[in-house]
């Protein structure tokens, strides 16, 4: 039996937002409006290479207070303004991948502001794609 094994799964998360499709998307593709949001619940992580194209990559790494260092590692693969963004990351948790996924944000515009929905295969529990047992 080897300890290098690999789990799949899949979540898919629908927010409404009380804001024009522009402001959402932006949140996603300006690295300054990301930062805000994306990661650390004390403020965010801000991206060490952010280069929003396709073909591009995102880079973030952190540490949680008195826990591990993560590491995000993105390239962007379809970009579509105001409507997609396809990505395929990497997690490594000190320094070890733990994980490897595609994930799909779709903006859709609305009477009331914007739906987004995230369609991702990687969640810390019985979903995703990880290795060697990490979770």
């Amino acid at each position: 039996m080897s300890d290098h094994t690999v789990a799949h799964g899949t979540f898919v998360i629908e927010r409404a937002y009380p804001h024009a499709p522009e402001k959402v998307w932006a949140a996603w593709a300006d690295p300054t409006q990301k930062a805000k949001w994306f990661g650390a619940p004390d403020g965010g992580m801000p991206a060490e290479m952010f280069d929003f194209k396709p073909g591009g990559r995102e880079s973030r790494h952190g540490t949680i207070p008195n826990g591990p260092t993560f590491a995000f590692d993105v390239t962007y693969q379809d970009i579509v303004p105001l409507s997609r963004i396809l990505y395929n990351y990497d997690m490594h948790m000190d320094g070890r991948k733990i994980s490897v996924s595609l994930a799909a944000v779709e903006f859709f515009a609305e009477k009331a502001g914007t739906r987004l929905r995230l369609t991702d295969n990687e969640l810390m529990d019985q979903l995703g794609a990880f290795l060697d047992g990490k979770r």
